[in-house]
């Protein structure tokens, strides 16, 4: 087993990495929980294929299990999802000393971690990634919360789980678009932090997308690493947590665009990450060279890169109402070169000149 610590003193947890490991999920949790009430937090598709071994693993262990099964997808990411998961909470008798599993990708994690940050004004959970970009982000560092129609996220909190575990022969039964959709945030790692991280999957995509054990796991515990060491030093994003919101100021507004079943949300960051770049040239901050490598590696990724046609206003009313945005700026982590970034405030002026001409929106 791998494991990764996430140092933030009393809500200092691990990330464990291992194959198989769902199956020996009851076991690990009895040394950190005392209690044996849970409830798990999944979704219709990842239920039928990893639900029942996670209860033989739990029940084996003495816990009491009751499922919440949702809709899949983000377009069900809402507070009206929300209340059904509290209704369902109460309606199982679950209190403060129960725990609560997030099994299944972003979304499902989202939620469950909100609900454990809100229901009886806290309660402990865990989670257990079953997607790629789950596994190297959105699992790690504590934030959870749902979409309103006009703003990804808009609605959250910062809670930690208990646990992180991680199982990469999950990624065995993920379809092939979701696969390349966590491959966007594994090469966001690369752009913001490693550049010798970016070179690896440079080389080594073809086993990424073959998925291959030893390689995938290797690239999960690295970005483990790179965001257990960010959050471990800025919990609450009020510096250089933000370096992880690299493409996703304008991949937040493709979503919400979108209505949010359009894209995936790796998809709507690669789409980001592409138009940062080019902002970062545009601006004078990058150099040519480490554009075209990045807009390479997202093609070779199969990645969308081409900005959806909605006009500059429409752009700018959805970014003007993301939670990055300062007065009348908008805040963009922009790239240096490959392995460093820093947040720009960008005037609204400048980004309207950006995208009308570098990105040619009407």
């Amino acid at each position: 087993m791998k494991n990764v610590h996430v140092d933030l003193e009393r809500r200092s947890y691990e990330i464990h990495i291992a194959s198989g490991l769902i199956s020996s999920v009851g076991r690990l949790l009895k040394s950190i929980f005392s209690g044996s009430i849970t409830a798990v937090i999944t979704n219709e598709t990842i239920a039928p294929l990893y639900l029942p071994l996670l209860e033989t693993s739990l029940r084996s262990a003495g816990f009491d299990i009751s499922p919440i099964i949702l809709h899949d997808g983000e377009q069900f990411k809402t507070l009206d999802s929300m209340r059904s998961i509290y209704e369902q909470l109460l309606e199982c008798g679950l209190d403060r000393s129960a725990l609560l599993i997030a099994l299944g990708g972003g979304v499902v994690g989202d939620m469950a971690g909100f609900a454990a940050a809100t229901y009886m004004r806290g309660i402990p959970f865990v989670q257990i990634p079953t997607t790629l970009l789950a596994q190297v982000d959105s699992s790690v560092g504590g934030k959870t919360g749902v979409n309103l129609p006009g703003g990804k996220n808009t609605v959250g909190a910062f809670y930690q789980p208990r646990a992180v575990f991680i199982d990469p022969l999950v990624l065995e039964t993920l379809p092939e678009r979701q696969l390349r959709a966590g491959l966007a945030e594994v090469i966001k790692y690369g752009i913001i932090r490693d550049p010798a991280l970016f070179a690896f999957i440079e080389e080594r995509l073809d086993s990424l997308l073959h998925r291959d054990a030893d390689t995938t796991a290797s690239v999960i515990k690295q970005c483990c690493m790179i965001k257990s060491d960010i959050v471990s030093r800025d919990e609450t994003e009020q510096g250089v947590r933000a370096h992880l919101n690299f493409g996703h100021t304008l991949g937040h507004a493709v979503e919400s665009l979108t209505g949010y079943s359009a894209y995936l949300h790796g998809e709507a960051v690669a789409i980001g990450m592409w138009a940062a770049a080019r902002l970062s040239r545009t601006l004078g901050l990058c150099a040519t060279a480490d554009v075209q490598r990045i807009e390479s590696l997202l093609a070779s990724a199969g990645l969308p890169t081409v900005v959806p046609s909605f006009s500059v206003s429409a752009y700018m009313g959805a970014m003007l109402k993301d939670k990055k945005k300062t007065g009348s700026t908008v805040n963009f982590v922009l790239t240096h070169r490959i392995g460093e970034v820093a947040l720009h405030p960008v005037g609204q002026e400048r980004l309207r000149a950006f995208l009308a001409r570098d990105l040619s929106m009407s």
